[in-house]
C-alpha cells in the first residue's frame, strides 16, 4: 500500500514546507500554508514517466552546442490579435493559462479560437467543467453567426473528471485542448474538492505531462480573486508556459489581452478586442477612440498621446478635470493612469509651470477603459491638467508625447517614427515633441507618403509646453 505523505503548501508562492508555520519562510506571507496530502508513487511506476525526457531527447548532460534546436511550427488560432500576444500562434506541446474577471469573455475568446482552428482543419477538443454540451452549443451559435460548419473537427466534452478528459485527448489527438476551467476540474483519486491545492496541483501536472509527451497544446481558463490574482496557488503560473491576462471594464466594450509570462514570445505585446453581440471582434488601431480632429479633443483638458503597447502604437485620449477643493485635503484621482505619476506631474506643474494646484481637486482619466503606463504620456497628462485649470486647449488636432523629469525637462521618447506615423495617420495637425527629437519628427512626417503635413514643435520644458495652450 502506498504511503501517504502530508506536507504544507504556500498558496502565495507555491513552495512546499515539511511542517506548518505561521509565516512562509520563502515569501513571508502569513497564514498562507495549507495542508497538502498526496500518495507517494514508487520508483519505476507510471508516474515517473511524467517527468522523464521527451521521446528522442538525449539522456544525461550534454554540451549546449550539441543540442539540436527544436523547430516546431506554430499553429495560428485564426485570431490575429491573440496570435500577436502568443508570439505568432499556438506552440504544440505548450500549456497556456488565461485569467480574467468573471464575465470578461475568457470562454468566448477560447471558443472563438477553437472554432477558427477547426475551420482550418485542426482537431480541437473543448472540455467544459462548468457547462453542459448543450450550453456550449447555445453559446457557440451566438458567436460569429453560429458554428454549423465546424464539422467533425471541433469536439465538445462536458466532463469535470480530468482523467476522462486526458484519456479522450489521447484518443482523439487534438491540436488544441481547451479546459474551461481548471478550478472545477478534479481527479477522483486525489483527496479534496475541486479547486483545492491538491486537486489543482495534480490536474495541472497531468495537463503539463499530456502536453509535453503527447505534443498537444493545452489552454485552460483560470478564475481571478477579488484582488485580481489568479485563484489557487502560484504554482499554476510556475508550471505553465504562458500566462495571459484578459483585462477590461465590463461597462466598456474594449478588452485587452496581455502576456504576463510567455516562454515562446514577448511579454510586451497586447491584443485588442471589442465585445459585441456576436462575440469578440478584433480592434484595429484606426478604430480606437475618437479621431484626433474630433471636436471633443478641442475642449480644455483633453489631449491625445501616442503610447506604446508592445510593438504597436495606440493613440490614447487623456482627459483631466480640476475643481475647487480644500487646501491640505485636495483629491487626486486617476483612472487608467498611474496615480503616483499623476501626483508627481502635479508637483512639477506647481514647481516649474507656475500653477497653484494645492487647493484643486484633480481627476485624470484615459478614455475608453485604456490603461496607459507609457512614461511618454507625461506631456499629454500635464497639458490636460494645465488646460483644465486654465480653461484652454492645445487644439483639436494636437498630439503630445514626451517624458517629464522632476526638473521640468521634457525628455526624449523611444520609437519616435512609429509614434509620429500613428499620430499623423489619425489626423494630427500639431505635434508637440521633445526638442532633441524635433528634426527627426519632421523627417518622419515628410517620409509619410499620402498623409497631410503636420506642424512639429519641439518643447524643452514644461513651461514651454504650457505656452502652446491657446
Amino acid at each position: 500500500m502506498a504511503k501517504v505523505r502530508t506536507s504544507w503548501l504556500c498558496r502565495e508562492c507555491g513552495n512546499v514546507q515539511p511542517k506548518w508555520m505561521g509565516k512562509c519562510p520563502d515569501c513571508g506571507a502569513w497564514d498562507a500554508l495549507e495542508r497538502f496530502t498526496e500518495h507517494a508513487v514508487p520508483a519505476g511506476a507510471e508516474g515517473t514517466a511524467l517527468v522523464t525526457s521527451a521521446a528522442g531527447a538525449p539522456r544525461g548532460a550534454v554540451p549546449l552546442a550539441e543540442v539540436k534546436p527544436l523547430d516546431v511550427p506554430r499553429v495560428p488560432t485564426g485570431i490575429d490579435e491573440l496570435d500577436r500576444v502568443l508570439g505568432g500562434g499556438v506552440v504544440p506541446g505548450s500549456v497556456s493559462l488565461l485569467g480574467g474577471d468573471p464575465g470578461i469573455g475568457k470562454s468566448t475568446l477560447l471558443l472563438q479560437a477553437a472554432a477558427r482552428m477547426a475551420d482550418a482543419g485542426h482537431t480541437v477538443l473543448y472540455a467544459s467543467s462548468e457547462e453542459s454540451a448543450a450550453q456550449v452549443r447555445m453559446r457557440a451559435d451566438r458567436l460569429e453567426g453560429g458554428t454549423p460548419s465546424r464539422g467533425t473537427h471541433l469536439l465538445v466534452m462536458a466532463e469535470p473528471n480530468l482523467a476522462a478528459v486526458v484519456e479522450e485527448a489521447r484518443r482523439t489527438a487534438p491540436a488544441l485542448l481547451v479546459l474551461d476551467s481548471i478550478q472545477l476540474a478534479f481527479r477522483p483519486d486525489v483527496e479534496g474538492p475541486p479547486g483545492s491545492l491538491a486537486q489543482l496541483r495534480r490536474c495541472c501536472l497531468d495537463l503539463v505531462a499530456l502536453a509535453k509527451l503527447g505534443g498537444v497544446a493545452v489552454a485552460m481558463v483560470g478564475h481571478v480573486t477579488k484582488e485580481g490574482d489568479l485563484a489557487g496557488p502560484k504554482l499554476l503560473e510556475h508550471l505553465v508556459d504562458a500566462v495571459l491576462a484578459f483585462e477590461g471594464d465590463r461597462h466598456h466594450a474594449y478588452r485587452v489581452v496581455r502576456a504576463v509570462k510567455n516562454r515562446f514570445g514577448s511579454t510586451q505585446e497586447v491584443g485588442l478586442f471589442e465585445m459585441t453581440g456576436a462575440g469578440l471582434s478584433q480592434v484595429e488601431e484606426a478604430s480606437l477612440g475618437p479621431e484626433a480632429g474630433d471636436d471633443r479633443a478641442a475642449r480644455p483638458g483633453s489631449v491625445f498621446a501616442p503610447v506604446l503597447a508592445g510593438s504597436r502604437v495606440l493613440l490614447a485620449e487623456v482627459q483631466a478635470l480640476t475643481a475647487t477643493g480644500f487646501l491640505g485635503n485636495a483629491k487626486r484621482r486617476a483612472s487608467g493612469l498611474d496615480a503616483g505619476r499623476l501626483a508627481m506631474l502635479i508637483a512639477v506643474l506647481e514647481k516649474h509651470g507656475g500653477l497653484r494646484l494645492a487647493d484643486q481637486d484633480i481627476y485624470a482619466s484615459a478614455v475608453g477603459g485604456m490603461r496607459v503606463l507609457d512614461p511618454a504620456a507625461d506631456l499629454a497628462v500635464a497639458l490636460a491638467v494645465a488646460g483644465a485649470f486654465h480653461g484652454r486647449s492645445a487644439g483639436g488636432a494636437a498630439v503630445a508625447f514626451g517624458e517629464i523629469a522632476l526638473s521640468g525637462e521634457v525628455r526624449s521618447a523611444r520609437q519616435l517614427e512609429q509614434r509620429v506615423h500613428a499620430a499623423v495617420r489619425r489626423g494630427a495637425r500639431l505635434l508637440l515633441v521633445p526638442a532633441p527629437q524635433a528634426e527627426a519628427a519632421r523627417a518622419a512626417c515628410a517620409a509619410l507618403a499620402g498623409a497631410p503635413r503636420a506642424e512639429v514643435l519641439g518643447v524643452r520644458s514644461v513651461r514651454d509646453a504650457l505656452d502652446q495652450l491657446g
